[in-house]
């Protein structure tokens, strides 16, 4: 039983968390908000290279025993066909928000990812998992205190009528993405071609990183062949596109780039991101 004290501090550190424009209120009026802001707004929250960002630690670190049984969990739910890589990205790396993605555990949001899919595609409520949750928070009340942390189903599901994608069954033998070789027909671009990324309007995902949208670069190489992103991440039946390397020279990307005239950055991108230079 929480206090009212406990309460309002809990209420306190989850607006510190808030993250917006100090100068706006909450929920500003249209007329308060330019096209530049409402793009921010719309970031998606993966999509952090080039952000500012404070110097950090880089440190190694054995996983941990629920780091390591989170992976194999997502990973068994993609070769049971529940969902995609690429829906498992989107739902733990985008629609859990700002203030989650930079605060959170990496496998913690594996995890919520792990929540979102199985009520999302009702293969449980979430009334039934908050109980669940609550149920072995009490098993453990006092810590582990020696004891293994120990699986206790309530029963065993029928999954004979759960809708399944077969993505793992048509890249059996072959990969991802191999599975998709010979769909896209001719690549449009060729190694060597001059090539600029699109600046398309971009909302709830993507994979092509902002910091090269509008930037010309040189195809580097014609890489693959596979659904868009895009698409991918909502289990969307879409057409296989050519993938290619983009080589991009770092002071053309950067403002006020400080490093030689030769540094350069390669990334993948999906060819209708790309048009040819002018």
């Amino acid at each position: 039983m929480s206090t009212a004290a406990e309460r309002a501090t809990q209420l306190d550190l989850v607006a510190r968390l808030k993250s917006s424009y100090p100068e706006l209120p909450d929920a500003p009026t249209p007329d308060m908000l330019d096209h530049h802001r409402i793009t921010a707004y719309l970031k998606p929250v993966h999509d952090v290279g080039g952000e500012p960002c404070a110097p950090m630690k880089y440190e190694n670190k054995q996983y941990e025993q629920w780091e390591e049984e989170t992976y194999i969990l997502c990973e068994t739910l993609g070769w049971r066909g529940i969902w995609l890589s690429e829906e498992r990205r989107r739902m733990g790396n985008v629609d859990v928000g700002r203030a989650e993605y930079l605060g959170l555990p990496y496998y913690g949001r594996w995890l919520l990812a792990v929540a979102r899919v199985l009520v999302e595609k009702h293969h449980i409520g979430l009334t039934e998992l908050s109980e669940r949750m609550a149920e072995v928070q009490e098993r453990y009340a006092g810590g582990l205190d020696g004891k293994k942390l120990e699986a206790k189903p309530k029963s065993e599901g029928d999954g004979s009528g759960v809708k399944r994608n077969n993505h793992a069954e048509e890249a059996a033998g072959k990969g991802d993405p191999q599975m998709f070789a010979g769909q896209a027909g001719t690549p449009k671009f060729k190694v060597g071609d001059t090539v600029v990324v699109r600046e398309l309007p971009v909302i709830f995902y993507t994979r092509t990183p902002a910091y090269v949208r509008g930037a010309t670069g040189e195809i580097e190489t014609v890489a693959y062949e596979s659904p868009a992103a895009e698409d991918e991440t909502w289990d969307r039946p879409a057409q296989a596109e050519w993938f290619y390397i983009v080589r991009f020279n770092m002071a053309d990307l950067w403002y006020g780039y400080t490093g030689t005239a030769d540094d350069v950055i390669s990334t993948e991108i999906p060819e209708h991101w790309l048009r040819a230079a002018q």
